[in-house]
């Protein structure tokens, strides 16, 4: 299958789709299972165990307040910042869980979580296994779940073997067999040229026609400009709030001052100082995910300041922009945002976008290779060019670690960002230069990625068990 845009690209909350939207995903389609199978009603209690990377950082990522929403009804797209920080608040005080939104009222609360931190299942690192119980304490279903990377969620079968749910060893869910049929279906990076080649069609071209088969073409594109619009709102929140992030680590927002420093010194957009500009978006949007605000993941939380800023430049420094004015920046997004879920699609397909599967390439680098391909398609790259822009935008990534300091998403996670999203505006110009193939293919470097990181050492693997996380004092 394909990996759609509005997979790739989701609106949730900070600060991490792994360990923030998917655990919440993962305790709503629990509850939603219950609901299905007519035990909702006969649940009186819960058990939840949580593994390896989400129990050993999920304090800093918001897993256990996550998992508790979910269970309680609520999904990442739909809950408003203000609403988590509340409904957890009254759960701490004391308030039930009303399973399922409108279930039976369930006294469960953090404290009740049992955290299994050097535990980690075969499938995947970021596991949980949800149980109902009775009024006997016996359990009435249970249900392993993955939070796979980017806020996408897997689950094992119904061990019953009824109604089963994706099956084990299965990275994606699985397309109906009556799900509407794309025009130009791709696994790999060089079945994806192939199409543009064939049909004389960019590869945000090739996006789209693939969107439009699953949704009418006019909701495809108010669906990428609204990702946009939260892109948009995201930064433009974070540039008001000034203080420190929370967690404890006394992280400094600099967002704010950077854009009063920048906006006295660059009020026309001068080309000297793109750089600067692309760096405050990443931090920007990166600040305000820590602090869980509303956030697009692209594709993942941890990332998602890099595309945001890497569009900024294309609004903003490209020939396209400056002839076209503000009136273009919709065209603009529409191809940066369709040729980069091109390329996420096939990150997705062939490796993983999960730190905590392969370290910081599967995010960062994977985020920085969308970008590249993004800049170069508005830049008006041949479909070999914007390819070749994210290889060289993803090479450079290879073996990039995940060691959160404290297991927050801040330190080394917001400068990073900003460091990616230079590197794929001068991935992308490179790739320009020329229009050969390039020595290393795409889909060489996706595998590379995916190798190198079943190769590295899960204390890399978002663990806050090695690297930074242990040679930095959090305080």
């Amino acid at each position: 299958m394909t990996v759609s845009i509005f997979d790739l690209f989701s609106i949730g909350v900070g600060p991490s789709s792994s360990h923030t939207v998917g655990p919440m995903e993962a305790g709503a389609d629990f509850a939603e299972a219950l609901r299905d199978k007519g035990l909702l009603e006969k649940t009186t209690g819960l058990g939840v165990d949580l593994f390896g990377s989400l129990a050993a950082t999920g304090q800093g990522h918001g897993t256990f307040g996550a998992v508790l929403l979910g269970l309680d009804g609520h999904r990442p797209r739909s809950i408003r910042p203000d609403t988590v920080e509340s409904r957890l608040a009254e759960i701490a005080d004391g308030s039930p869980l009303r399973l399922g939104g409108d279930g039976p009222e369930i006294r469960f609360g953090i404290d009740d979580l049992t955290l299994r931190p050097l535990t980690f299942l075969p499938r995947h690192s970021n596991a949980m296994t949800f149980r109902a119980l009775d009024a006997d304490g016996a359990v009435l279903y249970e249900r392993t779940s993955y939070s796979i990377g980017g806020g996408f969620v897997v689950h094992d079968e119904d061990p019953t073997g009824e109604n089963a749910d994706t099956p084990a060893g299965a990275e994606l869910p699985t397309v109906p067999d009556d799900a509407p049929q794309i025009p130009y279906p791709f696994h790999t990076g060089e079945e994806l040229l192939e199409h543009c080649h064939r049909e004389g069609l960019s590869i945000a071209e090739i996006a789209l026609a693939n969107e439009s088969a699953l949704r009418p073409r006019d909701e495809v594109i108010a669906g990428v400009l609204e990702l946009w619009d939260v892109m948009e709102e995201c930064k433009n929140n974070s540039l008001t709030r000034t203080g420190t992030l929370p967690g404890g680590l006394n992280t400094r927002r600099r967002a704010p001052a950077w854009h009063k420093r920048l906006s006295a010194a660059d009020p026309d957009f001068d080309y000297q100082y793109w750089i600067e500009w692309v760096n405050l978006v990443a931090l920007a949007v990166n600040e305000e995910n820590a602090t869980g605000g509303r956030i697009v993941t692209a594709p993942t939380n941890g990332a998602a300041g890099i595309i945001p800023a890497a569009i900024f430049y294309a609004n903003h420094y490209t020939p396209r922009a400056r002839e076209g004015g503000r009136e273009a920046r919709p065209g603009i997004v529409i191809d940066f945002l369709l040729a980069a879920s091109a390329i996420g699609s096939c990150i997705k397909e062939q490796a993983s976008i999960s730190g905590a599967e392969v370290g910081c390439q599967g995010e960062v680098g994977s985020a920085a290779a969308m970008a590249a391909a993004g800049i170069a398609q508005v830049l008006g790259g041949t479909a070999q060019q914007v390819s070749n822009a994210a290889e060289i935008a993803m090479e450079h990534h290879l073996g990039l670690t995940c060691d959160p300091v404290g297991g927050l998403v801040q330190v080394p996670c917001i400068e990073r960002n900003a460091i990616a999203a230079g590197t794929a505006v001068n991935a992308a110009r490179m790739a320009l230069f020329e229009d050969s193939k390039a020595a290393v293919s795409l889909d060489v470097v996706i595998k590379t990625m995916k190798d190198t990181g079943d190769d590295m050492s899960t204390k890399y693997k978002e663990t806050a068990l090695g690297g930074l996380a242990v040679n930095v004092v959090a305080c």
